[in-house]
């Protein structure tokens, strides 16, 4: 048998299978997705490398063919299916397959297994005795081991960890015990669960007429084998629709993944879950330590649990019969990963779901705009859940001015209607939560009298500030000189923002004495429960105010919470990324959805400079569809995804001629293959020219068919590996990229 084998190295010219034999004492123990030591190279290094397929016919002559030198101690194989899956990632988002396969294995190494040991009492109770008269009727006899006995005539199976750290008996003891025949150690793993003490009382709520409808037509339409997305606004009870969908996955012996955005939300989202399935339900995230990680895989593997909860990495747990994929918040960022391959979970998941079988289910209050498009071409099945559970209303939503609060002196960060209504809260002992929309932060410039933003005069989008006073439009290259004074209404009130968390706490404690309040950013969420803490600690009522970016924005649910406060609502607008308005729109309508969940109606209040922009008016509106309309004209009258798609291809060199050089290579290359409908731009300067000492190039190319895109990137990863001279210049690819650092 020969085995193909992609060596694990992250190199363009080696990313191929190569052959190897499989030597007989091997057979039957290597297979698709194994990592194994093979020679490489003419000098027989010893590499690892994954097994990709296997065949009983060599390529070359078998002389040739080298030996499988073994496998790597304690490393895990991978499922088949997830060898196809990076290879599919590989093509689509660039990047080598040993990148690819090293994203779709979660878990690589195993870990030291975790025992569980029982000291057992061996004798029966009248023989135990007998023997402890004549222990404690010889001189100088073992105290420990007394103490033991006595312990285990009262009770027959005591645990290890009880009998050496609460009785404090030495292990040697112990042993000394079982080698004469009077304990049995029994050891059985035990899995780490990474759950700790979650409650388990429920009571499952009556499903509303929507939620019915929604479930009905899944079950209907499901073998149409399209993906879906559940469209419900904040509080329409979208999480029960999951569970149910779930429920009835499990019922079939099928397994569930849940991908949430966040890892502050798996708490939450773990405690709902849990209550309805207990243990068959588990989550793994970045923050758990390498052996928690490796049970949970090994679980997934055995069957041992149904659901997986976590962000983006749990997309690649391997289930043997994986029923449904659940993309929460489908809309959110971090579902595009930062590294190579530069995949996006929500395509990746639909991938799977046809290797699979498996029903896709994409769920948010404001859909991303590729999503919202697909379901209005009839690619989505679109499921609507307009209305709130219980009735309840959405929160009565206010846009503050901030340019006529600057104007009547008020020079706080708290607008004369929020301090009003943070009074009133902490007078009726209601719950508040502020929060800061840090994107974008500095990096835009905008006037604080009238508003004025000022934006690349080609592209539409805002420019950015980059060190040396010089304003740059990441698209075009556009560049201009830092303003002295607003060119729309000549104030000199213009600059980048500079305000933080701990400034606005500050400010709180200072102009509401004797409030409490809790701040939830990345300085106080460090630590593997950091979230968890914070959020267990508002839910229980430990605070008046709960303060934070955005990870206190989404999806959580605290009933007791009336009023939210959004303190520079347009910092995202005004950033660098044509996803802005996007971007502001549903990070403020989720923020907006935290108010008013309980029975008490709850009030938003957006501080703005730019209180007409569509954008926050259809926010506090909590209209996606007009959202909608005026966002879909802007992306086609500039050619911007989904109505066209976007190539971004990195250089970076330690040389800046190198970057430049290549960079300009590139582009001409581009050119010259004469794609239809391509428009190449560039090369520019990245955003950040230089990182780390690696200056960084870009080159942009547009095109509506995604394919012919993919066509280029291969043509030109062809090309890189012919062509002489780019050992000293790195290139990467990105798919209609979500991050223009």
């Amino acid at each position: 048998m020969y085995a193909d084998v992609i060596i694990d190295i992250s190199h363009e010219k080696l990313d191929r299978p190569f052959q190897y034999a499989i030597p007989k004492r091997l057979e039957g123990t290597i297979r698709p997705g194994s990592r194994v030591v093979v020679p490489f190279g003419g000098g027989d290094r010893s590499m690892t490398g994954y097994v990709t397929g296997l065949s009983d016919t060599p390529e070359i002559d078998p002389s040739r063919i080298k030996d499988i030198t073994g496998t790597p101690q304690g490393e895990l194989a991978i499922e088949d299916q997830l060898i196809g899956l990076a290879a599919w990632m590989k093509s689509n988002y660039g990047g080598t397959m040993s990148q690819a396969l090293k994203t779709v294995i979660p878990v690589k190494k195993k870990q030291a297994l975790k025992l569980k040991k029982t000291i057992c009492l061996i004798p029966a109770e009248g023989e135990a005795k007998d023997i402890l008269d004549d222990m404690c009727a010889r001189k100088n006899h073992s105290i420990p081991k007394e103490r033991l006995l006595r312990a285990l005539i009262n009770d027959r199976e005591l645990s290890w960890d009880m009998v050496r750290n609460k009785l404090m008996i030495p292990a040697a003891a112990i042993r000394d015990m079982e080698s004469k025949g009077l304990v049995k150690i029994i050891e059985e793993r035990e899995f780490r669960l990474p759950t700790g003490n979650l409650p388990e009382e429920e009571e499952r709520p009556m499903l509303t007429p929507e939620q019915m409808e929604v479930l009905e037509t899944y079950k209907k339409r499901r073998d149409e084998k399209k993906p879906f997305l559940l469209y419900g606004v904040t509080g329409s009870g979208k999480t029960e629709v999951y569970l149910q969908i779930i429920e009835e996955v499990i019922s079939g012996g099928r397994q569930a993944i849940v991908l949430i955005p966040e890892i502050s939300l798996t708490y939450q989202t773990l405690v709902r879950f849990y209550r309805r399935f207990k243990d068959r339900v588990s989550t793994i995230n970045s923050r758990m330590t390498p052996a928690e990680r490796y049970d949970q895989f090994e679980r997934a593997k055995t069957g041992d649990i149904s659901v997986m909860i976590g962000p983006r990495s749990a997309l690649f747990t391997p289930f043997s019969n994986l029923g449904v994929i659940i993309i929460d918040e489908e809309h959110d960022d971090s579902y595009k990963s930062g590294q190579i391959p530069r995949y996006h979970a929500r395509e990746t998941a639909i991938q799977r779901g046809r290797m699979t079988g498996a029903s896709v289910v994409l769920g948010s209050a404001t859909p991303s705009v590729e999503s919202y498009e697909r379901a209005e071409a009839g690619e989505y099945i679109r499921l609507d859940m307009p209305h709130r559970v219980s009735k309840r209303s959405l929160p009565h939503c206010e846009i503050v001015d901030m340019r006529q609060e600057l104007k009547r002196g008020n020079r706080t960060m708290f607008s004369g209607l929020l301090s009003e209504h943070i009074k009133d809260r902490l007078k009726k002992q209601e719950q508040i939560m502020l929060f800061l929309n840090r994107r974008g932060l500095v990096s835009s410039v905008s006037c604080r009298e009238c508003g004025h933003v000022i934006k690349c005069p080609h592209c539409d989008v805002s420019l950015s500030l980059h060190r040396g006073g010089r304003l740059t439009c990441h698209y075009c290259g556009y560049s201009m000189p830092q303003v002295k004074s607003c060119p729309n209404c000549g104030s000199a009130y213009i600059r980048g923002f500079r305000v933080g968390t701990q400034s606005i706490e500050d400010e709180l404690i200072k102009s509401f004495p004797g409030i409490r309040v809790l701040r939830m950013d990345a300085d106080t969420t460090g630590g593997k429960d950091g979230h968890r803490r914070i959020l267990e600690a508002f839910s229980n009522r430990e605070a008046d105010v709960l303060l934070g970016t955005q990870m206190i924005v989404k999806g959580h649910d605290f009933p007791g919470v009336t009023l939210m406060g959004i303190m520079i609502a347009d910092i995202s607008l005004n950033s660098s990324d044509y996803r802005g308005g996007e971007r502001t729109f549903q990070i403020l309508t989720q923020a907006a959805g935290r108010a008013g969940r309980g029975d008490i109606p709850g009030d938003v209040v957006i501080q703005t400079y730019q209180p007409d922009n569509y954008s926050i008016t259809s926010a506090a509106a909590q209209d996606y569809e007009s959202f909608y309309a005026r966002e879909s004209e802007y992306r086609k009258l500039m050619k911007y995804p989904p109505f066209s798609h976007m190539l971004s291809i990195m250089i970076s060199s330690e040389e800046e001629g190198q970057a430049a050089g290549r960079a300009a290579a590139i582009k001409s290359f581009i050119d010259e293959m004469s794609v239809i409908g391509a428009v190449v731009l560039g090369p520019f300067m990245a955003p950040v020219g230089k990182l780390r000492d690696v200056y960084r190039r870009v080159v942009y190319v547009k095109n509506t068919n995604y394919d012919r895109l993919v066509f280029i990137k291969d043509r030109l990863e062809r090309y890189l590996l012919n062509e002489r001279g780019y050992s000293k210049a790195y290139v990467s690819f990105d798919f209609d990229p979500m991050d223009f650092m």
